[in-house]
């Protein structure tokens, strides 16, 4: 990356933001109404998005699990990116609130999650991402499904134009979750048809009850498997595993550039953790599948929500 930046490009470097004029005045941000969807942007290419950073405020202390990101690439009536924005950016949790025109504004989902990665992070209030996200066409949308106004939306993305993107994969993640995981089947992260490369996961775990022999956390027990087109490339010695540390995350939480642990809390078994394969991504030509255990033997019922990204 750094050694990217004495290179000459011919490409043009452009801001989006939510700064606008009304009337003779500017305005920073949006409003977004209650069952409403609200259009960001929409961008002509090729082009690649390089950056996205916003922040939102509402009385609804879950907001980032009710505010939808969709993103949709060259004309596509599906979106690629469908994810609650709490959990794209990595954060769940409420932090506090702030007072705006008098009124008091809760912030986040349950718990704020203060932290920061290469690809994504949230950082003091703020949620970014620098996943690159080459296009022809762009059209990005904040879906609130709260009852609840968004009262305040914030954002920026930068792109850059390029003279051609047809060789390049379109980015794409996607949100799932099982409230209560099935007895002897794996929770599925992902299945993925076409080619590509697998570049993340994010995944947040909470048991239900303790295991009989290794207690609130046992659901780790759980092997992560990753097929590309039919065959195993990738499977865990557990959960903690996959997310590069040991012995049920012994030393607690911590952030690096492309994993870490966001939340441990022993007491009422729940995890936070995430990868991202950006120096080994995964590539698959026909399918990927992303699938992990929850046990050993998928024995531990267990609420599990994450976000595939690839």
């Amino acid at each position: 990356m750094l050694l990217e930046l004495p290179r000459l490009k011919k490409t043009r470097m452009r801001y989006i933001s939510s700064t606008h004029k009304v009337g003779e005045k500017h305005q920073d941000f949006y409003t977004v109404s209650a069952k409403s969807e609200y259009t960001i942007a929409e961008i002509e290419g090729p082009g690649m998005i390089v950056s996205l950073w916003m922040t939102i405020g509402s009385r609804d202390k879950n907001i980032l699990r009710r505010a939808i990101l969709r993103i949709y690439w060259d004309g596509e009536t599906s979106p690629s990116v469908e994810v609650p924005v709490g959990d794209f950016f990595g954060s769940a949790g409420n932090m506090g609130e702030y007072t705006h025109l008098g009124q008091n504004i809760p912030i986040g989902l349950g718990k704020y999650i203060h932290f920061w990665s290469l690809p994504i992070g949230s950082t003091s209030g703020g949620y970014y991402t620098y996943f690159p996200m080459p296009f022809n066409r762009a059209l990005i949308k904040l879906a609130n499904m709260s009852d609840i106004d968004i009262d305040l939306l914030y954002y920026m993305i930068g792109y850059t134009t390029t003279e051609d993107t047809d060789n390049m994969a379109r980015f794409h993640a996607i949100w799932r979750r099982e409230k209560y995981t099935k007895l002897g089947e794996p929770y599925t992260i992902l299945i993925a048809r076409g080619r590509g490369h697998y570049v993340g996961t994010l995944l947040a775990m909470e048991g239900h009850e303790k295991h009989k022999v290794f207690g609130g956390l046992g659901f780790l027990e759980g092997n992560m498997e990753i097929i590309s087109d039919g065959e195993l490339a990738y499977g865990s010695t557990g959960t903690e595993d996959y997310f590069l540390s040991g012995w049920y995350f012994i030393k607690g939480t911590f952030n690096a550039p492309f994993h870490g642990l966001l939340i441990k809390d022993s007491e009422n078994f729940k995890i936070v953790a995430y990868r991202f394969h950006i120096p080994d991504p995964i590539p698959f030509e026909k399918e990927l599948i992303v699938r992990i255990h929850h046990g050993e033997w998928d024995e531990v019922l267990a609420d599990y929500s994450s976000v595939a990204y690839w």
